[in-house]
């Protein structure tokens, strides 16, 4: 089968690299010249492990190649963003995709199938996806097969779980779900669910919403546990004891392309009937204000004066930094003008100086729970004035805690006593 991959960012190439290491044509095409001629290469533009050795071999096995062109295909997979609207509900931008749709008309055939595989709103593959080819003459669902199949997996795990997780295939028509499960089929060794688009569209949306909501209900129980002088975190653990609960963790915010940009394609599609998930993004997005207010109060006790900002990625072990909370904490740090802030972290380049950033340093501010951050011991805090640390994400090792040590379940509660020894 020859497969055209249309955007090759954290899903659209793992995809074409997955299908062409499973002995398919895979041709992926992106706007991005740089990111083309690097692919063609052999040279990544994404932080995934595991990718660099994928891609290797799919060129290697003269499977995939990159180009700015769309051209004649058996299956065309549309994977490009997907960002908020400026409007009052933050509602899905679907000018790429559609962008993407009406590039492939030119080369659509009989028989062909389109897979969108971008996050969009529900009934977008029916009412806006299927008029574009309709209106080119094609009758979807009879000469050509379209289904929206979203992504479920987990950055720093990708080509994993696109190979064994489940994956749900959203026809317009049961012929086009058949259809879309049989290309998914050429890889994927878990369960093929077909569905409707609609339903498929929305089952995306609400596994996101889902972790946001829950997220949120973690961080009012952190602003909560902290007015009652409470340790939070301690709640957490101890009522996640019961076989039916699972708070999610508490942190600075709520970042990347699906949690922090999901919910309000549902909100948008119906204001009325989403208080709960409009709330939700309320808490999540004032968490960064929270940070910024508890890592004042600590600054002030200790007559602190520079902050190194551990993590600037939404996600540990990543360079993801899209809808990153870390960066609103940066932003709103920098308009106090009161500190100066460094920043580290080991997936971003020019901040991969830890010596630089630590130096006479005041007080470790770690807003991406990568796994470097969780070994702080003596030898990496040596270069700093004081060894204080406020851990946003707990990931510290407890045997490295000290009593300079904060996270958000004890910075409300626990007095910072100065050591004057």
């Amino acid at each position: 089968m020859k497969i055209i991959v249309l955007g090759l960012g954290y899903i659209g190439l793992p995809t074409a690299v997955m299908f062409a290491n499973h002995n398919q044509e895979v041709i992926g095409v992106d706007i991005n010249k740089m990111v083309v001629d690097d692919l063609n290469q052999g040279c990544t533009h994404i932080e995934e492990p595991g990718l660099s050795e994928a891609l290797y071999l799919a060129i290697n096995k003269n499977n995939f190649r990159a180009q700015m062109e769309v051209e004649k295909a058996d299956a065309f997979i549309v994977s490009v963003p997907t960002p908020n609207n400026n409007d009052a509900f933050k509602s899905c931008d679907m000018e790429y995709v559609q962008q993407a749709v009406r590039s492939i008309l030119p080369v659509l055939r009989q028989g062909n199938t389109v897979v969108i595989e971008s996050t969009i709103s529900p009934c977008s593959t029916e009412n806006v996806i299927r008029p574009i080819i309709e209106n080119a003459g094609f009758a979807v669902g009879k000469d050509v097969f379209l289904a929206h199949c979203p992504e479920r997996v987990l950055p720093g795990n990708i080509l994993y779980e696109l190979e064994y997780n489940n994956r749900i295939i959203g026809g317009v028509s049961e012929a086009c779900s058949h259809h879309g499960a049989k290309i998914y089929s050429l890889f994927a060794k878990g369960e093929l669910i077909e569905t409707s688009a609609s339903v498929a569209e929305l089952s995306k949306l609400m596994e996101n919403t889902y972790r946001d909501v829950n997220i949120a209900l973690a961080n009012e129980l952190i602003k909560t546990a902290g007015v009652l002088g409470i340790d939070g975190l301690e709640v957490v653990k101890l009522a996640n004891k019961h076989p039916r609960v699972n708070i999610h963790s508490p942190g600075p915010g709520v970042g990347g392309h699906c949690l922090a940009v999901d919910p309000y394609f549902i909100i948008a599609s119906s204001p009325d009937t989403t208080p709960l998930m409009q709330k939700a993004r309320e808490v999540n997005k004032s968490m960064p204000d929270l940070i910024v207010k508890e890592t004042k109060k600590l600054m002030q006790q200790i007559d602190g004066k520079k902050i190194t900002i551990l993590g600037i990625t939404y996600k540990g072990d990543t360079d993801d930094t899209r809808e990153s909370p870390a960066l609103e904490v940066l932003k709103l740090l920098e308009a106090e003008n009161l500190y100066q802030l460094n920043i580290y972290d080991p997936y971003i380049p020019m901040y991969n100086n830890w010596k630089e950033a630590t130096l006479n340093s005041d007080l470790l501010l770690i807003l991406s729970d990568h796994q470097e951050f969780s070994h702080l011991d003596d030898t990496r805090l040596e270069y700093m004035r004081q060894a204080v640390i406020f851990d946003t994400k707990n990931v510290l090792e407890d045997s490295l805690k000290t009593r300079n040590y904060f996270n958000l379940g004890n910075i409300l509660t626990k007095f910072y006593e100065k050591d004057n020894s």
